[in-house]
């Protein structure tokens, strides 16, 4: 007779399994068939963020690829064409550090020696020097992405889309060129945007030096009159002594109260705040000091000079003042701040304001007066003293030569949080530099606007994190002075007495609106957009009578995340080509990264979408946590904390971390704290795939013994058996509750969709439902010898069942699910993948259907606590009792529960009978508490006497979970559901309350006395297990007959096995079956496996069968 199903035999090998089934993708294309198969006009449209391919892909990559994935794999078989095009991010400050590291060259000066086509000729190769071991990972971790039709950012096309965007946004009056404070990175040499000092980890503690000095002040305060005082000094503290030679002004606060204190005929003067410090300092270093007796007052110093500490910039015109600013405060400091405009944003505002340094409208020496350092962060010429210093070391020399002065007040140490580079892990400065900005304070009001139509997951971050971001959102620095990247398409005249800027749109003339590089220049050489093919496009200055000067490119290129915003057009090349295309599909569905991204790419998508298309760039986002080790460390080479995701997916297979991180809280911005060994991917192993696989396996086996072919039930007509109504149903729910979980945003449900974690544990909790409870059950019906209607029906509904949580499992479970679907043959599809999410609009669950689950749950929920009873007091599931009570106030449903569902839930617990009581007095009291904050906001007045009537023991529930407090007939009020919480106090060590869904429903009580009828047959009930253990532990199939001899002297045990023989047959499928008193009469003893009762005298002895 036929097998219809493909059997496994022995334990899943999941990796094999997830191999092969890999290679039958690959071999029959059923990624691409899964795209091809689908409605052109029904697409789903996700974005793929582009990674860099200079480095192997780490579980952060994985976690986001999973996502996309699952995402992409249900939405497809919902009915979306799901195109997965992958991309790349190439340029930027990651390509050229690598190539400076393999080049053996560092700084933009070692660049430019060695060449910059040579160099950027470097950057290009060895930028996808691991996209080879890049879809070996994406692969292997079952995830579908078409590598073939990849976009990178170098690519000319996605280039001249970026030149495109900036040229609309030059047009709509968003960028500009401007001198102003950045963050810069001295170890890269190119300044970070704003958003790239909220990077993960940018911030970190630092130790730095701090002085406190006095700066001379040119001429007596004003108002101030003091005989004994020759000099004048303001005391001033600066946690930057580096920056003190390009000191320019002093600043103070008009809202701030200062004193003086004299020592040797000098008045110091700060903030009356700083006045303990000072006292402090003072009294431990043994100066004697006399208090200036009145309040010095902003208008006493406001205008005064003062002497230059350092006379780098003598000459330096309306400098070396005492300034007033708002941004000064009372703290750690002496209400006194050092202004140095170049190395400041407040400071830098602040002589801006007063034309300090006044260079009579000539802004070309502005940067060498106010910045006087190099690319790498050293002093200039400028600065003599410290020429070609770097300006961290020259801390210690300034403090010196302060001393030297006798200007040196105080020295410390302080330890602050400082902001460093996400990429070297250097410190960074702040300086001032000349940079191209959109402006996006201008559009920042439409941007928070926007950002109300998009559906964030977890929803906290649209009003949170991100929107946050938003209402402080500053303008963009997009320009870097560096080489490998897409150039900024800005020629400007080389003669400032000529002024004229051109910015181009396209490489050729497309758009009448769009200025091309061909009207202006000899395009016919230029293969390449990059550096130095397109500096090299030079032409006369038409606003320059004189014929002389010239209009040349800017040297800066675009800030990488300026590309990866653009990629949603960029990849396309729009508006070049694809721009139906475009406009139709834009903005995308879906997109997710981890939560940072919301100061990084999701940001610049946003910047970019906005400013050019008034849309927001997605419309779902799922913003995820970051995998961290078990100490919540970043996973780290350096530290050796984490396995190669390669070993793990080769050890357990890529489902198990798939699911593992799918059914994580990780998924909504949590930290997944993932352990080196393997653990938690094990667990995800005995705890999902196994009970996957064990139900399938467990039908295979049956069925093919049986030679059963089991048929797809298409709704609940017909069915007559209760488990199998219920299971069904349980089924359906369960589908039912992924298609809520993962539907898109519904305001109304308060259902924000995309919650694959609640799907996740929807698979797990049906899947242990279909094992331990229905395949557990029902079990009798398979064994059965005779094939009679019911056996198929239970066959008919397990292979129901299957198929449909294997359908809509698939896009959590790709790989085993596919295994699984092979394996069964089901329906016509050549994959699951290929199939649709389960139709199961034919089940129509009636009152009936409904109301039997409920008594499931009922059965299921008593079950547990009466097994927690038997686990807190040692009593063995296997040993049968006489009876349990069950009470009940207020749920008609458990008092009235069928006799069908009562005999289920005395076979489950093992007990022989079971009665009802609605007085729950003889076994609990209830016990009352009110929330009096609740009440408190309704009724503040009568909080006093509820708690009289409460002592009084005088209430009762009504209907509708409302509480009665006093009597009917005279004072009482109504307490709602909310207001109150009911327990209940058992009195029996053997019995405990009953809770489902969060209700208390009643007490359990569980009679423990033991007869010797019920003693015996518990032996029997051992007997079993240490039979079936033996069948596991020795390999045999769960399906195998067996010879089964016992040997023991045991009377007890003998006369149990007597009268328990037939049950013990039939439930270990035994063809012989004795029992011997001495060992030397079993014949063929050697033929059998052996196995000993630990707590009697009992050998039992089994092998397989050959009748």
């Amino acid at each position: 007779m036929t097998e219809h199903y493909s059997q496994l035999t022995g334990e899943p090998d999941f990796p094999s399994i997830e191999e092969n089934v890999l290679k039958f993708w690959k071999e029959n294309n059923i990624f691409k068939k899964s795209v091809d198969n689908r409605d052109e006009n029904k697409r789903f449209i996700f974005y793929d963020g582009p990674p860099f391919a200079n480095g192997l892909p780490h579980y952060g990559h994985l976690l986001t690829g999973f996502i996309k994935d699952t995402v992409a794999r249900y939405k497809t078989m919902a009915g979306f064409k799901v195109e997965r095009r992958f991309g790349w991010d190439c340029h930027g400050l990651p390509a050229e550090m690598l190539s400076e590291k393999e080049l053996g060259i560092s700084g933009k000066l070692a660049i430019e020696k060695f060449g910059i086509e040579k160099f950027n000729n470097h950057c290009r190769n060895s930028v996808m020097k691991f996209s080879k071991e890049w879809k070996q990972y994406v692969d292997r971790q079952a995830r579908w992405v078409d590598f073939e039709n990849d976009y990178k950012t170098m690519n000319p096309s996605f280039m001249e889309s970026i030149i495109w965007s900036f040229h609309e946004l030059w047009n709509k009056g968003l960028i500009y060129e401007s001198i102003k404070i950045v963050p810069y990175s001295w170890a890269c040499q190119t300044p970070l945007s704003n958003f790239e000092t909220r990077m993960d980890n940018a911030y970190r503690e630092k130790t730095s030096k701090t002085v406190t000095l006095a700066f001379e002040l040119l001429e007596n305060p004003k108002f101030i009159t003091t005989e004994n005082v020759k000099t004048y000094k303001i005391l001033v503290w600066t946690t930057t002594p580096w920056t003190l030679p390009c000191n320019l002004a002093l600043a103070i606060s008009k809202n701030i109260k200062y004193c003086g204190a004299i020592i040797n005929h000098e008045m110091f003067i700060f903030a009356q705040g700083y006045l303990k410090i000072f006292q402090e300092y003072c009294k431990k270093n043994k100066i004697e000091y006399q208090l200036y007796n009145k309040d010095i007052s902003y208008v006493n110093l406001e205008g005064l000079y003062y002497e230059p500490i350092f006379k780098y910039f003598a000459d330096v015109k309306n400098a070396f003042k005492i300034l007033t600013a708002d941004f000064v405060v009372e703290g750690e400091g002496t209400g006194i701040v050092h202004i140095a405009p170049g190395f400041g944003e407040d400071d830098f505002i602040l002589c801006k304001m007063q034309d300090i340094p006044h260079i009579d409208g000539d802004t070309s020496n502005l940067l060498s007066i106010i910045c006087p350092i190099d690319d790498g962060a050293k002093f200039t010429d400028k600065i003599s003293d410290f020429k070609n210093m770097h300006v961290f070391d020259t801390n210690d020399q300034i403090i010196n030569i302060l001393k030297q002065k006798n200007l040196c007040f105080k020295t410390d140490e302080h330890l602050h949080n400082y902001p460093h580079c996400w990429r070297t892990d250097t410190p960074l400065i702040y300086r001032a530099m000349s940079s191209w900005y959109v402006e996006v304070t201008k559009i920042k009001d439409k941007m928070i606007e926007i950002n109300k139509t998009v559906n964030w997951i977890p929803n906290h971050i649209r009003n949170g994190q991100f929107g946050k971001w938003l209402e402080n959102a500053k303008d963009w620095a997009i320009s870097r002075n560096r080489f490998w990247g897409t150039p900024l398409p800005v020629w400007k005249s080389d003669n400032p007495n000529y002024p004229r800027i051109d910015v181009y749109g396209s490489i050729r003339k497309v758009f009448d609106n769009v200025k091309a590089l061909e009207e202006d220049f000899d395009i016919s050489s230029l293969n390449d957009l990059h550096r130095p093919y397109i500096d090299n496009l030079v032409r006369p200055n038409p606003d320059d009578p004189t014929g002389k000067s010239m209009m040349r490119r800017v040297n800066d290129v675009f800030d990488c995340w300026f590309e990866s915003g653009s990629m949603p057009y960029a990849q396309l090349h729009y508006p070049f080509e694809n721009k139906e295309f475009f406009e139709n599909y834009f903005p995308a569905d879906f997109i997710t990264e981890y939560i940072a991204q919301t100061r990084g790419w999701f940001y610049t998508l946003f910047i970019l979408s906005t400013a050019l298309f008034n849309k927001p760039p997605f419309i779902n986002c799922i913003c995820h946590g970051v995998v961290l080790d078990t100490q919540g460390q970043k996973l780290s080479k350096r530290l050796n904390n984490y396995a190669d995701p390669m070993e793990i997916f080769n050890q357990y297979g890529s489902d198990a971390m798939r699911f593992l991180m799918l059914s994580h809280t990780v998924l909504y911005g949590g930290d997944l704290l993932l352990d080196k060994e393997g653990v938690m991917i094990k667990d995800v192993l005995r705890n999902v795939i196994k009970p996957i696989w064990n139900s399938y396996n467990f039908f295979t086996i049956y069925a093919n013994i049986d030679h059963i072919k089991a048929e797809i039930i298409t709704d609940l007509n017909g069915l007559t058996n209760i488990m199998d109504r219920y299971i069904i149903c349980e089924c359906i729910s369960t589908i039912h509750s992924i298609f809520n979980a993962m539907e898109e945003l519904d305001q109304c449900s308060n259902n924000f969709g995309y919650n694959i974690k609640l799907a996740c544990n929807n698979i797990t909790k049906f899947f242990e439902t279909l094992n331990n409870w229905y395949i557990r059950r029902c079990r009798s019906r398979f064994w059965s010898s005779e094939i009679t209607q019911d056996k198929q029906e239970a066959y008919n509904t397990l292979y129901t069942v299957i198929y449909y949580m294997i359908k809509v499992s698939a896009p959590f479970l790709p790989i085993i699910t596919e295994a699984i679907w092979q394996r069964l043959n089901f329906q016509k599809e050549e994959s699951v993948h290929l199939s649709s999410l389960p139709n199961i609009s034919n089940f129509i669950l009636n009152n009936e259907d409904k109301q039997n689950v409920q008594y499931m749950k009922l059965v299921t929920c008593i079950c547990n606590y009466v097994l927690s009873i038997r686990s807190t007091h040692n009593i063995r599931i296997r040993q049968p009792l006489n009876k349990i009570v069950i009470y009940s106030h207020n749920c008609p449903d458990l008092l009235n529960l069928p006799v069908e569902y009562q005999n289920i839930l005395l076979e489950e617990i093992n007990v022989k009978s079971i009665s009802f009581k609605s007085d729950i007095s003889d076994i609990a009291s209830f016990q009352l508490k009110l929330s009096f904050p609740e009440l408190g906001k309704r009724i503040p007045d009568k909080v006093k006497r509820l708690i009289s009537l409460l002592k009084n023991d005088q209430w009762k529930i009504l209907e509708n979970n409302k509480l009665l407090l006093g009597t009917i007939e005279a004072e009482h009020y109504i307490i709602n559901h909310n207001e109150y919480t009911l327990t209940l106090k058992v009195h029996n060590d053997f019995a405990c309350t009953i809770n489902l869904d969060q209700h208390l429903l009643g007490v359990v009580l569980l009679d423990h006395e033991l007869s010797n009828e019920l003693i015996m047959e518990g032996i029997a009930r051992d007997i079993i297990r240490i039979i079936q253990h033996s069948r596991k532990d020795n390999k045999l199939n769960i399906s195998d007959k067996i010879d089964v001899v016992i040997h023991t002297k045991d009377n007890i045990v003998k006369d149990s096995i007597k009268i328990w023989s037939q049950y013990i047959i039939q439930q270990t499928l035994s063809i012989s079956f004795s029992i011997h008193e001495e060992i030397l009469d079993i014949k063929n003893i050697n033929e059998y496996y052996k196995t000993t009762m630990k707590d009697k005298e009992v050998s039992v002895f089994l092998k397989k069968s050959h009748i």
